[in-house]
């Protein structure tokens, strides 16, 4: 049996792996920024990866983190703070979430990094856990169905949604995401794991007729050309993974079971 601390453990990727770690019969650290009530075989812990606050008491005996938590400053600094407490309390293998394609988004100008810095931050966070000295595994997924969703309801309320001419996605269902996460934990350090992405890759504006189609939305659509490197490359496919379309359920799928 072992002992898993999860940051982030409370939000959409972390409590679902949480669940799965227990469900194992390992033993779970919740780290989270706000007190929670713990529960039979998972502890709830507050600490702050932003200020360090209570992270050195967080990782203290812990066998495996997996590391789920992010922010909107970056990831990059949150992880060297959770590293370097780890590697004072001993030698944890930590299992990180990344992003498919986070080193195939290139960042050749200003309008790169304003709209797509994302997948920097990304491949920069992963470096500062391959870097860490601790024994480490990376899984990278595609964009979670609930991060799509949110993109199109916040497109959808204009009369007129852009949709952004030619970026390509390939959105997975967090419980797939976690499903392979709780795999990783039970297993050796792997350095970069295989992708994992969703069943069907496709231009955004796909994604956001199923979800007019699906809410019930009339809207217009318009096509906007997006400059630079980075949106050429993630049209060309730079952030999904044909070959590791894992995920089973679709994205129709995921917008009926949000409206029942």
């Amino acid at each position: 049996m072992a002992l898993v601390l999860i940051t982030g453990g409370t939000g959409t990727l972390g409590r679902h792996v949480a669940e799965r770690v227990s469900r194992n019969g390992d033993d779970v650290r919740v780290l989270s920024r706000h007190p929670h009530p713990s529960e039979p075989g998972v502890q709830h812990v507050v600490g702050d990866l932003a200020t360090g606050r209570g992270i050195a008491e967080a990782v203290t005996g812990v066998d495996v983190i997996a590391h789920c938590a992010g922010g909107p400053k970056g990831d990059e600094d949150l992880t060297r703070t959770l590293v370097t407490a780890a590697r004072r309390a001993g030698e944890p293998h930590i299992v990180s979430v990344s992003v498919v394609g986070a080193d195939r988004v290139p960042m050749r100008g200003r309008i790169d990094r304003t709209l797509f810095g994302y997948f920097a931050m990304k491949l920069a966070t992963e470096r500062v856990v391959q870097q860490s000295g601790l024994p480490w595994t990376v899984l990278r997924a595609s964009q979670f169905f609930e991060l799509i969703e949110t993109v199109a309801s916040t497109l959808a309320k204009s009369p007129v949604v852009p949709t952004f001419r030619g970026l390509k996605f390939q959105p997975v269902d967090v419980e797939t995401v976690a499903d392979h996460m709780a795999g990783l934990i039970r297993a050796e350090p792997a350095g970069l794991a295989p992708d994992v992405a969703g069943p069907d890759a496709a231009d955004m504006a796909v994604f956001l007729r199923e979800y007019l189609r699906a809410t019930g939305k009339r809207r217009a659509m318009l096509p906007i050309p997006v400059p630079g490197a980075a949106a050429h490359a993630i049209a060309a496919g730079a952030i999904t993974a044909p070959d590791r379309a894992v995920g089973r359920k679709t994205w129709a799928e995921f917008l009926r079971e949000r409206r029942h």
